[in-house]
């Protein structure tokens, strides 16, 4: 065995490694240092609170309109803490911007509080970690280098999903290769998209966290933006100008729908014509994949800043108010995760699971520490081929499509996250949320899930579109902001073992033996 395979083979245990180490430095960090917080705005004193003179940054979550946010002149007389939540709720009446900072410095870094504007309906805004505070210091070296990390991964998306798709396309040949490929392909992420959703349905109305609980929010609160139509997403799939979509990593099924006509195309072209173009994204490929393994020997070290980077600034003590929330999304995660998945690798593909999920591991520790299915796709690619044993003809095209289409840990989520909401209205008598409203719920949730970009909380935006579509209130999604990063962490990688174990099972259906362990009878 070569250096640099031992060394590919070691590159998960480097990573487990280095993120038992960004945990722990992240919370020496955060447990040694104080971590004011900031509402990003400087404010001066004024009758009846203080006021808004500048706004430093966006207080809001992405996907709410920038008029949402405090403009200058607002005046916040009060800050409440754990607004709704029985025992904890704290109103903090604000008088001068001297008695908002010391209750800011009280109050720390990263909890959801709730300013009341005197004239105008109440803002959620997350705190954010004063700039100036020595907990930001320390941490600032490690989100430097993690968001140079971040935008290295981000920088081979467009490359390698186009290259990959468009090689994979012109390696099927077109035909009935193509369509049965794709067939396969599409037929499965649809089936555990909505298998995952379904699981969430059944588990939240099981445990019902949102029965009776104390959120303070009201159903008649401002909606924040206009109801979405959800056959847009199918509409933005195709691209009015393709080279906008190249230069947006959030317009990846617009690149998908470009690469995979174009490939197609290139299979029925002249044939001097289909071995030129064939040959050139070949190459291109090739280069990139070069490109993305020598990034991967970056991810390590990465994966260590990003995680002191979360942990120093939240702790733990911020998921305490929405744990049954929570609880409920990982378990639904674990469930399908744990049984649903390795059951149609065993007997669909198969293949050992646990074997699989052994090969798959540094494609499953990237996705939790980046919370981005397409972030790690050239890390996926790798793993599937080299650990796996997974042709490049099939990984090539179902790796880069279930990146962006097959989203079953954020199809989960939102149907979890939407109901729990949902459940709360319902509660206190202002809303009616029966089967039918469900089930519109679980089909809304898979189409978001295929229009959400493979980025990190990409799931929590889309979850806005099924609120306003529901005519529910958005302010219950900022309140969700609170537990989302380590929910993001665990949906993407359910996210990621889903595209794994779809081209596991798919290569298995087309005669190959991913492992060398796939049996007869799944390729028949």
């Amino acid at each position: 065995m070569s250096g640099a395979e031992t060394g590919r083979k070691a590159l998960h245990w480097w990573i487990l490694g280095f993120m038992a180490i960004g945990v722990i430095v992240g919370a020496t960090i955060q447990s040694m240092t104080e971590g004011p917080g900031s509402i990003g705005a400087k404010v001066v004193d004024a009758e009846g609170g203080v006021r808004v003179e500048s706004i430093r940054t966006s207080l809001l979550p992405k996907g709410r309109k920038p008029t949402e946010a405090l403009a200058v002149g607002d005046v916040i007389s009060a800050l409440v803490l754990d607004k709704g939540v029985e025992g904890r709720e704290r109103r903090i009446a604000v008088e001068s911007a001297a008695g908002l900072r010391a209750t800011l410095d009280e109050v720390g870094y990263g909890m959801v509080a709730s300013l009341e504007r005197v004239g105008g309906a109440p803002r959620s805004v997350t705190l954010e970690l004063e700039p100036t505070s020595s907990r930001n210091s320390l941490i600032e070296p490690f989100r430097f280098v993690a968001d140079i990390f971040m935008r290295l991964l981000k920088m081979l998306i467009v490359p390698l999903v186009l290259t990959s798709i468009i090689t994979g396309v012109t390696g099927l040949g077109g035909g009935s290769d193509f369509g049965r490929l794709g067939r396969r392909t599409l037929g499965y992420y649809i089936m555990t998209s909505l298998l995952a959703a379904g699981l969430g349905l059944l588990l939240v109305n099981v445990i019902r966290p949102g029965e009776g609980a104390e959120l303070g929010l009201a159903v008649d609160a401002a909606f924040g933006s206009e109801s979405q139509n959800l056959w847009d997403i199918f509409r933005r799939m195709v691209p009015e100008n393709v080279f906008s979509a190249f230069s947006a990593n959030g317009q990846m099924l617009q690149i998908i729908f470009f690469a995979l006509l174009f490939g197609y195309f290139i299979t029925r072209s002249s044939d001097t014509t289909r071995a030129t173009m064939t040959q050139f994204f070949e190459a291109a490929f090739e280069v990139v994949m070069r490109l993305a393994q020598a990034v991967m020997l970056t991810v390590p070290v990465g994966v260590l800043c990003l995680l002191v980077k979360v942990v120093g600034e939240t702790g733990f003590g911020v998921f305490k108010p929405l744990a049954w929330y929570m609880l409920t999304v990982f378990l639904a995660l674990v469930i399908h995760a744990g049984v649903v998945l390795p059951m149609l690798v065993r007997f669909v593909g198969g293949v050992n699971p646990l074997r699989w999920a052994k090969a798959m591991s540094p494609a499953l520790m990237t996705a939790f520490s980046t919370s981005s299915s397409s972030m790690t796709l050239p890390v996926t690619l790798e793993t599937i081929e080299e650990r796996g044993k997974v042709s490049n003809k099939v990984s090539s095209f179902v790796a880069p499509l279930g990146s962006t289409v097959n989203m079953d840990g954020t199809a989960l989520y939102e149907c979890i996250g939407v109901i729990f909401l949902a459940q709360y209205y319902a509660s206190t008598g202002n809303f009616e949320f029966g089967f039918t409203q469900q089930v519109y719920v679980v089909i809304a949730a898979l189409l978001a899930s295929i229009g959400a970009a493979g980025i990190p909380s990409a799931g929590l935006v889309m979850m806005l579109t099924i609120l306003s579509a529901l005519e529910l209130p958005l302010e219950g999604a900022a309140l969700l902001l609170a537990v989302d990063r380590p929910l993001d962490m665990c949906r993407t990688v359910v996210n990621v073992w889903s595209d794994t174990c779809g081209t596991a099972v798919i290569a298995s259906r087309e005669g190959e033996t991913p492992l060398g362990e796939a049996v007869a009878a799944a390729q028949t």
